[in-house]
This record gives structure tokens, sequence and C-alpha cells, in this order.
């Protein structure tokens, strides 16, 4: 199994991702949205959508994070996925990402923006999705979790929270 894991992210050319996890951009559309016709959140303009491989293998975690954008996860291979979002008025929610659909799993799953999210694989060996965001992805929009402050946001899910961050 660590083989298979391995060929994946060198054939893939996946690398670590700030989240936790592997990755790599495969599609940046070429249409662009001007940032005079985006919502306040964002700082600039954005491409109209992006894409990314993302593998999470059993030693890893994706840590809670948020974007301003939606966010669709495919799944491709390996393990499910327990995908966890905590939505801004502090509602918990799980979604089973993966090929097990008799037993509640989905193809695919949209994160809304601004929601907070983490994730792990269910089972062992790893998990190999794709992500598009649209408007497209920049680290711009990306916030990485404080464990004391979503803590302190959302007191009521700390084991969450401590399970699924690392600062």
């Amino acid at each position: 199994k660590m083989r298979k894991i391995k060929d994946l992210i060198q054939i893939l050319d996946l690398q670590p991702h700030p989240e936790g996890g592997y990755f790599r951009e495969v599609y940046r559309s070429k249409g662009i949205i001007s940032n005079s016709e985006l919502p306040a959140a964002f700082k600039g303009d954005r491409n109209y959508s992006t894409s990314i491989y993302f593998m999470l293998t059993e030693d890893s975690f994706s840590a809670f994070h948020k974007i301003n954008q939606d966010e669709t996860w495919h799944f491709y291979e390996g393990s499910s996925i327990m995908l966890h979002m905590i939505s801004p008025e502090g509602d918990h929610r799980e979604i089973s990402i993966g090929s097990d659909i008799k037993n509640g799993d989905v193809f695919q799953f949209t994160v809304p923006a601004g929601f907070w999210f983490a994730a792990k694989i269910k089972g062992e060996n790893y998990a190999l999705v794709g992500c598009t965001v649209a408007p497209g992805f920049d680290f711009k929009d990306f916030d990485l979790a404080d464990k004391a402050a979503m803590t302190t946001s959302f007191p009521q899910h700390k084991k969450l929270i401590e399970q699924f961050t690392r600062t």
C-alpha cells in the first residue's frame, strides 16, 4: 500500500498541502472575474474556476480551514473520507465521500463558502479526490484554523476542533 501511495504522489506530481495531505492544481480557467464583480471578501481578480487533485493518507488529515468560495469534492479512489463542516452559525455536519453509496457515501459534495471544514480517511491507506472551486482558488482566500480562536467561536465543538487543528 505504501508503494501505491508513493507511485500516485510521483505520477500525479503531488506536493504537501498546508492543510495536510498532498495536492496539485490541474486546472485554472483562462477567464477572469474582475474584483469589482466579486463580493467584498475577495481581494483581487479570480479565475472562473480551478481544480486540484487532493490525496489524504492514513497518517494525515485535512485541518479545519475555510475559503471564500464553494468547494466541490469529487471521489476518485481509495478509502472513503469523512468530511466535517461547521457553519458560520456553529452547526456541525458530517458527510462521507466515497464509493460505498449503499452505506451512505456520496461521490461528490459541495462545501458552502465560509464554512469551516476538515477531513480524514475512514479506512486505511489513502483517498484520492478532486476539488473544484469557483470562483477560482487563490491562497488569499484560504484561512487555516487557529485552535484557540476556533474553540472560542465554537466551544460546543471543542473536541472536534482539537482533533482537526494543528496550531
